[in-house]
């Protein structure tokens, strides 16, 4: 028999910092989406298959330790390209989850080594972060807002102490770890929540987004808020919004996100299907495109110009948006939470006042301050 290349293979990272639940998380996705007609790889932890093997991270031999990352990148790269290949002969659709991907390996590292063995290697930053995945799920440590489930004890290999050195050494990587995907155009955070199982869930539809399968339509919560002293340690970006014509049941945006000089060009359609739920689909795109699909802006909208500063709080993560233009909304500051659930509540850092709660209030969303006046 002879098989056709399936090209309806998606590949997603679960990462996060220790103690997240990404064992568990796994075991969910290929249970789900098995389930639903899918073949699912999973590829395992790579410096977890080192360390097992013998070779310590935290070795003082600055050779060994460079030697050892060079060759667990290497090792990631080449089971990962195995692994499509297999997938692309697949008659299903194929998921291939990646335990952590390439660029978990730069947060243990200085940028300086990470450059070197990239180099060496011949890849780099911005192909592994930007152009090898289709999306990256990162789940947040219980070391931050969880504390209680924190635990070293279900994985050897983890080498921060379970006390309060290694809570916060553990929050730290978490940081860590997401700056490192920043600047992917499909990285979620996940939340830690009062119940587990509904952080689970939000792995469960954040892949299925990716997927295309339709989702029921959530609003995330969204407030007024006025900044009273200094944020948590964020990740600060200046993101420009322009909506395109588009169909009466469908929302079509461009969004060009810069930050640290450098960025990354999102096309993101959103389509109801039915009066519950909608599908939406995200595609990275080039500058050329960009400018080229800016032609299509919607004349009865403008363009939303803001500063964005994201960070976590209690295992919770935020979306801080400062507004710049249109001029009629200069100084509007919207604090988005993301991903957590109805009954549960949210972990306002003391910096900032709540001035109102606009959950649901439409006259709030992007789309509709976009208007003309």
């Amino acid at each position: 028999m002879i098989f056709m290349n399936n090209m309806n293979v998606t590949k997603i990272v679960l990462t996060g910092g220790p103690c997240a639940g990404k064992t568990t998380a796994l075991v969910k996705v290929i249970e789900h989406f098995s389930s639903l007609g899918f073949k699912v790889f999973t590829i395992p932890e790579v410096p977890t298959l080192f360390t097992q093997a013998g070779l310590n991270y935290l070795t003082e031999n600055k050779n060994l330790f460079y030697e050892g990352e060079k060759a667990t990148l290497e090792v990631q790269l080449a089971l990962e390209d195995k692994f499509m290949r297999m997938a692309q002969q697949c008659e299903q659709p194929c998921i291939v989850v990646c335990d952590r991907g390439a660029m978990d390996i730069s947060a243990y590292m200085q940028p300086e080594m990470w450059e070197d063995i990239t180099r060496a290697v011949g890849t780099s930053t911005a192909e592994l972060r930007d152009n090898r995945y289709d999306a990256v799920l990162h789940l947040v440590s219980a070391a931050d807002g969880a504390e209680q489930f924190y635990t070293t004890s279900n994985n050897a290999s983890r080498n921060e102490p379970a006390n309060e050195e290694g809570l916060q050494i553990a929050r730290l990587l978490d940081k860590k770890v997401i700056q490192a995907w920043t600047g992917h155009p499909h990285l979620r955070v996940i939340n830690n929540h009062e119940d587990f199982d509904a952080k689970l869930l939000r792995v469960l539809k954040e892949i299925s987004n990716v997927l295309g399968l339709p989702q029921p339509i959530e609003e995330e919560r969204k407030y007024i808020v006025e900044l009273l002293g200094e944020l948590p340690e964020s990740i600060d970006s200046e993101i420009t919004q322009t909506y395109l014509v588009t169909d009466p049941d469908g929302e079509v945006r461009l969004r060009k996100r810069s930050w640290q000089g450098k960025n990354v060009y999102v096309h993101t359609s959103k389509k109801r299907v039915s009066p519950t739920e909608q599908i939406e689909t995200e595609q990275q795109i080039g500058s050329n495109l960009y400018t080229s699909l800016l032609q299509q802006a919607d004349p009865y909208r403008t363009t939303i110009h803001k500063m964005r500063r994201s960070f976590i709080w209690k295992g919770q993560y935020f979306e801080l948006d400062s507004y710049l233009e249109p001029q009629s909304i200069n100084g509007l500051m919207i604090l988005e939470t993301k991903g957590i659930v109805e009954h549960e509540n949210v972990k306002f850092p003391p910096c900032l006042k709540v001035i109102e709660d606009i959950t649901g209030k439409q006259e709030y969303y992007n789309y509709n301050l976009a208007k003309r006046k």
